[in-house]
């Protein structure tokens, strides 16, 4: 049998074995949960870029479109420190022009004929439909959802394909039907659909280089130039927020538009994604001039962005689908696409779940403080051709152990001072 039958009946394998556990339960998405709050976070680091896996959504039936997905789930991105400037394209928050929401949730959806994403200002609005804690999700509070996202005039300019408004309810308006079809995928995700969201710091100018990524992926369609095709394996949601990620040098980037075989052998998707960044983003062989020479993103990250490959702040979060709802079913399924017998991404969910540095920040920054000063210790004499390299890198260590007293003095202010806005340097 080829290398390519092989890989192939591994991954067909792989999915039949996943859609079978459908039936075997739904995923707690209320571990790890969230275990520092959002102000404190972001007081710590105000730039910092959210990847989440959401699962499946399931409406309930006899009330608007009914929007059901399967277990494979869909992908989102939130860039805090990134605003939607005035044209729809993405801007830095401390820019004039930026509106005062402070970051902008995006999504890739097959929805779309002459857009890339959307951007979503917010949030509160992007992942809770701006509900408040211990409200319940109502068929009137649903449609008071929908019409805040109409005045936000999130799909102004968005064309739609044809197939994706057949979803809507007979008779409703095709503007008003945009939004009836995408609230809980685009926007609001978090009251249909459960989630595990990495989180990872970004300096100011990584976050520059996202957003130009970014601009420049959405720019042929908003442009007329192109129509935009989503494809689950040659250009779906995670490539985008991977690639995003890659301009950022966090890792490489994942070729799109491969032709199709080699696409089907190596696809992202969600919940392997979430584990793939959360194990790159504490990957503390990385923390090494050795290392960090040798991985070309590392490299970069030291060399164009001034910073270490693996920074504190990469943590795991989580919420379960908003849990007084009458109009989302809320047990929900979201699965790994991996081997059935020696994949090993359940194992490596769990050992994340298990460390308690990787879903809260105050033991993360005291775990990545002394190991920065062991580093800083122990260093020694480099190669000739790395000794620029190793000068940028522990200067990058110095800077970055610099500022942990400084990050978790703002933490804990934030635990115990009301928010009340905060600056992004």
């Amino acid at each position: 049998m080829s290398e390519y039958l092989r890989r192939l009946f591994a991954l067909l394998a792989a999915i039949l074995f996943s859609l079978s556990l459908a039936a075997c339960g739904t995923v707690d998405f209320t571990r790890p949960g969230i275990a520092d709050p959002e102000a404190g976070y972001a007081a710590a680091f105000p730039w910092y870029a959210e990847f989440c896996a959401l699962s499946q959504i399931r409406k309930r039936p006899g009330f608007g479109a009914e929007i059901r997905g399967d277990i494979g789930g869909h992908a989102v991105l939130y860039l805090n420190g990134a605003c939607r400037g005035p044209d729809g394209t993405l801007i830095p928050c401390d820019t004039p022009g930026a509106g005062l929401e402070g970051g902008v949730g995006l999504s890739m959806n097959a929805h779309f004929r002459n857009a890339k994403w959307v951007a979503i200002p917010g949030r509160d609005f992007f992942f809770e439909g701006n509900l408040r804690h211990g409200e319940t999700l109502t068929r009137a509070r649903y449609a008071e959802v929908l019409a805040e996202a109409r005045s936000l005039g999130l799909y102004d300019g968005i064309a739609f394909h044809d197939a994706a408004m057949t979803k809507a309810p007979p008779g409703l308006p095709p503007e008003m039907a945009k939004y009836e079809v995408s609230i809980a995928t685009d926007y609001a995700v978090g009251l249909g659909r459960g989630r595990y969201c990495a989180r990872v710091p970004m300096t100011r100018a990584q976050m520059l280089s996202m957003i130009a990524f970014l601009n420049a992926e959405n720019a042929p369609y908003r442009r007329g130039e192109r129509e935009f095709h989503w494809s689950l394996f040659q250009d779906n949601c995670i490539h985008l927020a991977h690639n995003a990620l890659a301009a950022a040098g966090f890792w490489r980037r994942w070729p799109t538009h491969r032709p199709l075989p080699l696409a089907i052998l190596d696809f992202p998707v969600p919940k392997n994604e979430f584990v793939n960044l959360m194990r790159r983003g504490n990957d503390a062989a990385l923390l090494s001039p050795e290392a960090a020479f040798a991985d070309p993103a590392a490299r970069r990250a030291v060399l164009d962005f001034g910073t270490l490959p693996v920074r504190p702040g990469a943590i795991a979060l989580s919420a379960p689908a908003w849990p007084a709802n009458e109009v989302y079913e809320t047990e929900l399924g979201l699965v790994f696409y991996d081997e059935p017998t020696l994949g090993p991404y359940r194992h490596w969910l769990a050992e994340i779940l298990a460390t308690p540095r990787q879903h809260a920040l105050e033991p993360n920054l005291h775990w990545y403080a002394a190991r920065l000063h062991r580093l800083r210790e122990e260093r020694r004499p480099l190669p000739p051709e790395m000794a620029d390299f190793g000068d940028r890198f522990y200067a990058a260590l110095d800077r970055e152990l610099a500022g942990i007293d400084r990050r978790l003095e703002r933490l804990r202010a934030a635990r115990t001072t009301p928010a009340t806005g905060l600056a992004l340097r």
